[in-house]
């Protein structure tokens, strides 16, 4: 007979150990609870001949426990100590954006799952009591050293995020602060390139005084650059988006910046052209 017993104080972990129990079952298990002055005892009995299997479900079953309840703590734990000078706002902000890295994934996930999985089949395999809170907290410090690492990445993910916001805010003040130069242009948007016409369907050129321009990145100086450039010059009433290919984050900028001000076509006698002028330059593969 092989026997483990799971310590605890915290009633959170145990209904989850429970919980796990009732979910993953094997042949052979015994389960006894023992509560004593400082502990709740858990004793799990094996009385098959599988010591292997067994093993591999107590794995399973901490695992489980250690995601659901200690992950969560831990990441919070991380972002407060690492970054407590962010406000709880961002720091929630922060944890959603661990959370949602975690679950989407999947090869970071099954990373950390693994990194749970080896330092708990080791313990257990060399000894019969497992104190969860002692075990999280010193055993699995490549797993912690992982939630540290996605913590970073997520800090970095909000911040990227909230600096966009802010550059979105002020171009949209700007938009509202000056009057509009020109009623309509188009933006044909091909390939990952942006093209610019009038009213006429003339082709606006770029004005190299744009180069000078206080709004402009001075990080690279694509088609879109000059575009959205042109269009904080211009300031138009109005701008119909010709999708050729398909939307991406420049043209949900756009939207954020210009509002109401824009509209999206996919099928009209420019998209017909720019659309038939992609497939001569950029034959799709027939399958």
């Amino acid at each position: 007979m092989k026997s483990l017993c799971i310590k605890t104080n915290d009633s959170k972990v145990l209904n989850c150990i429970l919980e796990q129990l009732e979910l993953l079952s094997i042949d052979n298990i015994c389960i006894s609870k023992k509560t004593f002055r400082y502990y709740n005892n858990l004793i799990i009995h094996y009385t098959g001949t599988n010591i292997s299997k067994f093993y591999n479900y107590i794995c399973d079953i901490l695992l489980n426990v250690i995601i659901i309840i200690y992950e969560q703590r831990k990441l919070k734990e991380l972002i407060n100590i690492n970054y407590f000078y962010f406000s709880e706002f961002e720091k929630t902000s922060i944890l959603n954006n661990c959370c949602t890295l975690l679950s989407s994934d999947l090869l970071q996930r099954e990373d950390c799952n693994n990194l749970i999985y080896v330092e708990l089949l080791k313990y257990i395999i060399n000894n019969k009591a497992i104190y969860l809170d002692g075990f999280v907290n010193f055993r699995i410090y490549k797993y912690l050293n992982a939630l540290d690492e996605i913590v970073d990445t997520s800090v970095n993910s909000f911040i990227i995020e909230r600096e966009y916001n802010e550059f979105i805010n002020l171009l949209k003040i700007y938009i509202n602060s000056k009057d509009s130069v020109t009623p309509l242009l188009h933006l044909i948007y091909m390939n990952n390139e942006s093209t610019l016409i009038d009213e006429n369907k003339n082709i606006v050129s770029i004005n190299e005084n744009i180069l000078n321009t206080t709004y402009l990145s001075d990080i690279s100086f694509s088609s879109n650059d000059f575009a959205l450039n042109t269009l904080l010059s211009l300031l138009p009433q109005k701008v119909i988006i010709h999708i050729i290919d398909s939307e991406d984050e420049f043209i949900n900028t756009l939207k954020l910046i210009f509002g109401n001000r824009v509209s999206i076509c996919t099928d009209c006698s420019i998209c017909s052209i720019y659309k038939s002028l992609s497939s001569a330059i950029f034959p799709k593969i027939q399958k």
